[in-house]
């Protein structure tokens, strides 16, 4: 090991001067002669039968190539059918007899160029036939309500919670009621004895808006298909090994047919994980040229896959001295046109964050006629401590109970029930909460006129995932790691910490490499902050794998026993032996090159994370209200986070500043606006978004409880900080004398009063 400590040192970013300088590679970088463009024709309507698609208008305007309905593909036969035949193929690549949201594809056209493909898609003539629509999710489970979708084209509700690693069970079989995809329920103890002991209980029924992922770079994909039947993607994704399952699944292909190649990807948050590669890869293979599809900013908000909105009824109980009695909560998920939201991790969170012998939660997921959900930051933990969270605080202050003590009173620790039966591992809420009440902004509370202080807590399960890596030591002593992962956040600087540290070598020397699906190791989804915990566990056993190695060599050409030699700052030397060393460039040059006699070194990592490094956070925000004219200013913001270990402190940073920014717009601003099934706000001009100018400057303070799974007792860190923005924000404006809020996003009509 390293005499150097290079771990909780602060790396700058690797990735980032290619990204400031304009050269990092993205999709829409993608081109040449043989390149073909396609534009997306979308429905208008948020349910209708598709009566006829006549091609003849795009297939007549200069420029255009080809132009196809799900009908032509059909024809085309691409792959082998999969698992629900032909039909359910192609509701992936084009909507099929009938649209089920307003911006779901109908058509695509090809052409030479970008503006050549965007003419030919006007000129596709599409006749419809109006079908009734349910948008509300509450009119959806009516018993007279239009079924969405039919039973056998539904299938699957957990996947996003399987991509962030997080499933945690609680299905229910109960007979469902119409449009519910999904139930959920977890239960412990007598509720109705929670309320008998009970001194104070307090109710309300929260909506949370559906939201955007508000990416830079909007969806993109592009492919190539080859003379054997393969096929190479090049994606905008979060996850390039996820990615390809996904599309030789859609394709009737085997997975060794589809090669992903993930390029930067421009922000993502959860919303990048598969949505456009089946059809990139099925046009391609049609025309035999390489098709390139980017979505401008209308169409990436009609197509893609947003934040779901959430109703939450939740009923807390307590004692006049503050300890819970009992936890009730229903929850309802909108899950657009297709299954999939997180209404499980939002019930396990919700009634597992705080100890209370009696719980009874339940939810369901509901499918409407709006365009499919997917995962933002955090998905479903949002929503659920908006609620859990301010009923809390309305709870502490009828009681006269200050909020952090209330909270600390109640906090789960190890070996609590999480509302899945489960025991907590080693959590932080505590030490959170105590470094919150600490901080002068909670302990001293000053408050001029109008102005008030929330608290909220937050956290995140923690993702599982097997994963891969590779470490080899080239001819010059330096390293090469390579990981399956997408660097979205920075994690491949991360990865060359955590190599430094366990082979002993300065990590200036240590390259961190991808690739596509053919070339590198396993490596998960990017999301469900577990990158850092599972491929960095792997790069960590590689890194110690190829560090043995050299010892091994070197103890042959030392004549020392590897168990007396030690590797430290690129030297391999006796212990105790000033003066000994060997450098590690001189011994890796006897592995490389004509005539070596020693096999290369190449270090190798695996392993299979299956319990989780849960991680909890607590906001403090101070705000300034004028419910005069409906206005509210932040003016002090303290995030406190369990960190496990902070590898990379300006990383860590990042990210909890970045969360926490997220959180202020799902708190103020932003919301996905429908009116009969059409969505009013599908632009970056309509969609309202903070500023830098609305934000404060947010403090934070990183709390570390070392995780036993993580590299170095690291936690992934980029879920937490999204989380308790919302509830702490609300409870600032409680206290400053506003209402309480239980509708996001706050806007000045709720503020305004006398």
């Amino acid at each position: 090991m390293s005499e150097s400590s290079y771990i909780g040192t602060s790396l700058p970013r690797r990735e980032g001067a290619h990204k400031l300088t304009g050269q990092a590679r993205y999709v829409s970088d993608l081109g040449g002669s043989r390149w073909l463009h396609a534009r997306l024709v979308l429905s208008p309507y948020a349910h209708a039968r598709i009566e006829r698609v006549d091609l003849a208008g795009a297939l007549h305007t200069p420029g255009v190539v080809a132009a196809f309905s799900a009908q032509d593909l059909t024809m085309a036969r691409i792959g082998r059918a999969p698992a629900g035949g032909a039909d359910r193929m192609l509701d992936v690549l084009l909507a099929h007899r009938e649209v089920f949201f307003a911006g779901e594809p109908v058509a695509v056209v090809l052409a030479e160029s970008e503006g050549a493909a965007e003419d030919g898609a006007e000129a596709v003539e599409v006749s419809y036939t109006r079908l009734l629509a349910v948008t509300d999710p509450r009119q959806a489970m009516a018993e007279d309500a239009p079924l969405v979708r039919s039973e056998e084209e539904l299938h699957g509700g957990e996947d996003e919670e399987a991509a962030h690693g997080a499933a945690v069970g609680g299905e229910t079989k109960a007979k469902r009621p119409p449009n519910v995809t999904r139930q959920i329920a977890f239960e412990r103890g007598d509720i109705e004895r929670g309320w008998r002991q009970a001194d104070q209980v307090v109710e309300a029924t929260y909506t949370i808006a559906g939201v955007h992922q508000a990416y830079l770079e909007p969806q993109a994909a592009a492919a190539e298909a080859h003379p054997d039947g393969s096929v190479t993607i090049w994606a905008s994704t979060q996850g390039a090994f996820y990615s390809r399952s996904y599309a030789a699944r859609c394709l009737g292909l085997s997975e060794e047919q589809v090669k992903i190649v993930p390029l930067t990807v421009g922000g993502a948050f959860g919303g990048k994980g598969g949505l456009l590669e089946p059809l990139v890869a099925a046009l391609a293979m049609v025309t035999g040229r390489p098709v390139k599809l980017v979505l401008d900013r209308l169409q990436d908000f009609l197509v893609s896959n947003p934040g779901p909105a959430a109703e939450i009824t939740v009923r807390l109980g307590a004692t006049r001295d503050g300890t819970l009695t009992g936890i009730y909560a229903d929850l309802l998920f909108d899950s657009g046109a297709a299954p999939g939201s997180p209404v499980g991790i939002a019930g396990m969170l919700l009634g597992g964050t705080y100890r209370v012998p009696n719980l009874a939660v339940k939810g369901v997921e509901v499918v409407t006629h709006k365009v499919p959900v997917g995962a933002y930051r955090a998905p479903g933990a949002p929503q659920a401590f908006f609620a859990l969270e301010s009923t809390l605080d309305e709870l502490a202050r009828r009681l006269d109970l200050d909020p952090i003590v209330f909270r600390q009173k109640n906090a789960s620790v190890e070996g609590d029930p999480q509302a899945n039966g489960r025991p907590w591992p080693r959590i932080g809420l505590l030490e959170c909460l105590e470094r919150a009440a600490a901080d002068p902004l909670w302990k001293e509370r000053q408050k001029g006129a109008d102005e008030g202080i929330g608290v909220a807590a937050g956290g995140w399960p923690g993702g599982t995932e097997p994963a891969a890596a590779v470490c080899k030591v080239n001819g010059d002593g330096t390293l090469t790691v390579q990981v399956g992962s997408v660097d979205i956040t920075g994690t491949h600087t991360t990865f060359a910490l955590i190599a430094a540290q366990a082979f002993g070598i300065d990590p200036a020397r240590i390259r961190v490499v991808g690739g596509d699906t053919d070339q590198m190791p396993y490596g998960g989804f990017a999301g469900g902050s577990k990158t850092t915990a599972t491929v960095g566990a792997a790069v960590l056993l590689a890194a110690e794998d190829a560090r043995r190695q050299v010892l091994e060599l070197a103890a042959g050409e030392m004549e020392a026993d590897a168990s007396d030699l030690e590797l430290a700052d690129g030297q391999v030397r006796v212990k105790g032996v000033p003066g000994s060393g060997r450098p590690v460039a001189e011994l890796a040059a006897l592995t490389t090159g004509f005539g070596a006699a020693r096999p290369p070194i190449s270090g190798q990592g695996r392993n299979a994370i299956t319990k989780s490094s849960p991680g909890f956070a607590v906001h403090v925000a101070k705000v300034r209200l004028d419910r005069r004219h409906g206005w509210v200013k932040i003016v002090d913001y303290l995030a406190v986070q369990d960190v496990g270990r902070a590898l990379n402190r300006a990383a860590v940073a990042g990210q909890m500043r970045g969360g926490t920014a997220q959180g202020v717009g799902r708190a103020l601003f932003e919301q996905m606006v429908y009116q009969s099934g059409q969505l009013q706000d599908a632009s970056l001009a309509d969609y309202d978004l903070p500023l830098a100018s609305d934000l404060p400057p947010i403090r934070v303070e990183m709390v570390e409880v070392p995780s036993p799974q993580g590299p170095f007792g690291a936690k992934g860190v980029g879920e937490p900080p999204a989380i308790p923005g919302a509830a702490a924000l609300a409870n600032a404006i409680r206290d400053a004398g506003g209402p309480r809020l239980t509708a996001l996003p706050i806007r000045p009509q709720h503020l305004v009063g006398d």
